[in-house]
């Protein structure tokens, strides 16, 4: 059984709260593009451009990445469903640019790893940083989130789920104990 530890609201102060440390830690936002990691990085990353736009005015480009086939793990903690070898839509030439990498979840870190890979595959940014909604601890890899909207402490045996109104119908974050 489900249960939410996070709701629409707070998501929503979450993702404003990351979008104004992206503003504080850059000086400028001219030189940013966000990359969402398929499938939920994405919709997060055009929320996190289009709260950007809101208080900067700026149109920060908006591209996607699909890591499949760079993953090195498939665990059972794994969401199901995982999203078909599609590649990266970058609208942009990412070449010298500021990367904010954007993604729900950060647990092993091999998620990550899969998409530096997949985007250095893409060119040479100046810079990449890492936002994710929720940090959930038990990093297998020397891998830190630069903007973390939650710190979820979970245990191995737990799976937190990011609902997006996007893809689930309704915006939450909860926590289910996996039956092993």
């Amino acid at each position: 059984m489900a249960r939410e530890v996070v709701d629409a609201m707070t998501m929503r102060r979450a993702l404003t709260r990351i979008t104004y440390e992206i503003i504080e830690q850059n000086k400028g936002v001219g030189n940013l593009v966000f990359i969402g990691i398929k499938t939920r990085g994405i919709y997060l990353a055009q929320r996190l451009a289009q709260r950007l736009k809101q208080l900067e005015g700026v149109d920060v480009p908006v591209g996607s990445l699909d890591i499949t086939l760079y993953r090195d793990d498939h665990h059972a903690i794994d969401v199901q469903g995982q999203a078909k070898l599609n590649g990266a839509e970058i609208p942009v030439d990412i070449n010298g640019k500021h990367i904010i990498l954007v993604d729900d979840v950060l647990f092993t870190g091999r998620t990550v790893r899969a998409a530096l890979d997949a985007l250095m595959d893409q060119g040479r940014p100046a810079k990449i940083s890492l936002a994710v909604l929720v940090d959930r601890g038990h990093r297998e890899l020397p891998i830190r989130p630069d903007f973390v909207g939650k710190n979820i402490p979970t245990a191995l045996d737990e799976q937190v789920s990011v609902a997006l109104e996007e893809h689930d119908g309704h915006d939450g974050i909860a926590i289910e104990k996996l039956n092993n």
